[in-house]
């Protein structure tokens, strides 16, 4: 269970990185083919805003990615069950008030790998 929680924390990890990608660097090129929710006039304008948000993810990222490089076990784990809870709370907020999809894409990975992760 600890390497498939691993594994799981890793693609997550690569997720939030694609996601940073996509409102930081690709928001007026790739993301209108990803978010198509949205106008596309409305990506030009909201730029400065998705990059933000981009970088809340790289910081997502970066503290699942920090809890696969710690030695110690425990601290490991509860640096991996905060970051997970962080992204599954997110998930949750926008799968509300944004897109049920975002509660699929982001919010429902991190629960279940929180589930397996207390499996150890």
């Amino acid at each position: 269970m600890v390497l498939l929680s691993k594994i799981l924390i890793a693609l997550i990890a690569i997720e939030h990185l694609y996601i940073l990608w996509l409102e930081m660097f690709a928001w007026t090129t790739k993301a209108p083919q990803v978010f198509r929710g949205l106008k596309k006039e409305l990506f030009e304008p909201t730029k400065a805003l998705a990059a933000n948000q981009g970088l809340y993810n790289g910081f997502l990222a970066a503290g699942l990615i920090w809890s696969l490089l710690i030695d110690n076990h425990l601290w490991s784990f509860y640096v991996a069950i905060f970051f997970l809870s962080c992204v599954a709370i997110a998930g949750i907020y926008g799968g509300l008030t944004a897109g049920k999809r975002i509660f699929y894409v982001q919010a429902l990975p991190a629960i279940i790998t929180l589930v397996i992760a207390h499996l150890r």
